[in-house]
C-alpha cells in the first residue's frame, strides 16, 4: 500500500485543486460554488495569509485531499481556528481525509496554540460527520437552512473539539 504524505499545498498544485474542487460531490458537499477556475486558485496559492495553513495529501505523487485551516486573528478568538476539507471521491475509504484530519490536529495542539477547532458540515454528510466524532469533534447546535445545495436549502452541523487538558 502506498503512503499518504501531507505536505503544504505550492502554486504548482493549481491545476490538481481546480480538478479535486471540480468533483461534482466536493462541491455539493463544501460551500465551494460550481467552476471555480485555475486562475482562483492560482491567486489562492500565490497569496499567504497569516494564520492561514493550506495542507495536501498526495498519494503516489498525486494530489488527492487538501486542507485549509484557519486560525483566527481576533485579539479574543486567537485560541481559535475553523477549517475545510475535501477527499477526491476516487479515493475515499483510504484514510486520507484521517491522514489530513492528524495533521491538521497535530499543527493545532502542538504548534499554533489553538485550543478549539470549529467547523460546520452539511447534516446529511454522514461520512464526514462520524470522520470529525473519532477525531473528538461533537455536535454542538444544528443550522436548518444554512445553505443552498442544488435548489435546496440544507441543514448544517456547528461542531467542535477542544484540546484535551495537560496532565
Amino acid at each position: 500500500m502506498s503512503d499518504i504524505i501531507i505536505r503544504h499545498t505550492e502554486p504548482s498544485d493549481a491545476a490538481a485543486l481546480h480538478r479535486l474542487f471540480n468533483e461534482h460531490a466536493i462541491m455539493a458537499d463544501t460551500l465551494q460554488l460550481p467552476w471555480p477556475s485555475v486562475t482562483l486558485w492560482e491567486e489562492k496559492l500565490k497569496t499567504s495569509r497569516p494564520g492561514l495553513h493550506s495542507l495536501a495529501a498526495t498519494l503516489d505523487g498525486e494530489l488527492v485531499g487538501q486542507l485549509t485551516l484557519e486560525v483566527s486573528e481576533r485579539a479574543r478568538r486567537r485560541h481559535t481556528a475553523t477549517f475545510g476539507l475535501a477527499v477526491d471521491v476516487h479515493h475515499t475509504g483510504k484514510g486520507i481525509g484521517s491522514a489530513l484530519m492528524q495533521a491538521m490536529i497535530e499543527l493545532c495542539d502542538n504548534w499554533v496554540q489553538v485550543e478549539r477547532i470549529e467547523l460546520t458540515v452539511f447534516a446529511d454528510n454522514s461520512r464526514a460527520v462520524a470522520l470529525y466524532e473519532r477525531f473528538g469533534f461533537i455536535t454542538e447546535g444544528r443550522a436548518e437552512r444554512f445553505a443552498m445545495r442544488e435548489g435546496k436549502h440544507v441543514a448544517a452541523l456547528y461542531m467542535a473539539r477542544l484540546k484535551p487538558a495537560a496532565r
